[in-house]
């Protein structure tokens, strides 16, 4: 009964060494065309950026003048007022690397401060639209979270409650058109995004 037991356990070991060497060689060329990539991204001239997808803020479509003296609000507004004076660029879901490799190394700290300037702006419009609907405008509160669908957002809260406020408003369609939307999403949370508004697509009105 041992040899049988004893030859299992030397197939298994040989099996095992197999298994961590052939990870190690996948980890190793991974690493290897990471870095060329890397290496070929740096080398990079610099582009023209007047193709970009720029954001526009559209104050004049948003509820600006509603609660402006809350201090809450009233610091969403300068904000997003901030933002307006810079570039916004949605960069969700591209590395450096890419962003070298389309615009050019010299542009990666102008880039990453327009990506950077999106988060701020998408955190802002969520926390706005929070803020409108705890305190009773609903409609104001779609404006400024739809907006930030118009952005292409990847943050789940603003599909979930702008799914609610669908709902309350019995607009099961509109609900159902964010779906594409969230599926093109250029975000690791893309599925998630989907399957919560399938859910809230399917759940009765209380």
């Amino acid at each position: 009964m041992k040899f049988p037991f004893f030859a299992s356990f030397i197939v298994f070991c040989l099996w095992l060494l197999y298994e961590i060497k052939k990870s190690r060689n996948a980890q190793e060329k991974s690493n290897e065309m990471f870095w060329q990539r890397e290496a070929e991204a740096n080398s990079t001239r610099r582009k023209s950026l007047d193709s970009l997808a720029y954001i526009r803020i559209p104050f004049e479509a948003l509820p600006m003048e509603l609660l402006k003296d809350d201090p809450s609000v009233s610091e969403y507004h300068e904000t997003l007022r901030e933002l307006s004076k810079s570039p916004i660029v949605n960069f969700t879901g591209i590395s450096n690397t890419d962003l070298k490799l389309m615009y050019g190394a010299p542009n990666i700290t102008l880039l990453s401060r327009y990506d950077q300037s999106y988060t701020f702006l998408v955190r802002t419009l969520q926390n706005w639209g929070q803020t409108l609907y705890e305190r009773g405008y609903t409609d104001e509160a779609c404006q400024v979270l739809e907006f930030a669908v118009e952005t292409r957002t990847d943050i789940t809260a603003t599909y979930k409650l702008l799914a609610s406020i669908y709902r309350e408003k019995n607009q099961p369609e509109k609900t159902a058109s964010l779906i594409p939307i969230a599926e093109s999403l250029n975000t690791s949370l893309s599925g998630h995004i989907v399957a919560m508004l399938k859910k809230a697509g399917q759940e009765p009105e209380t």
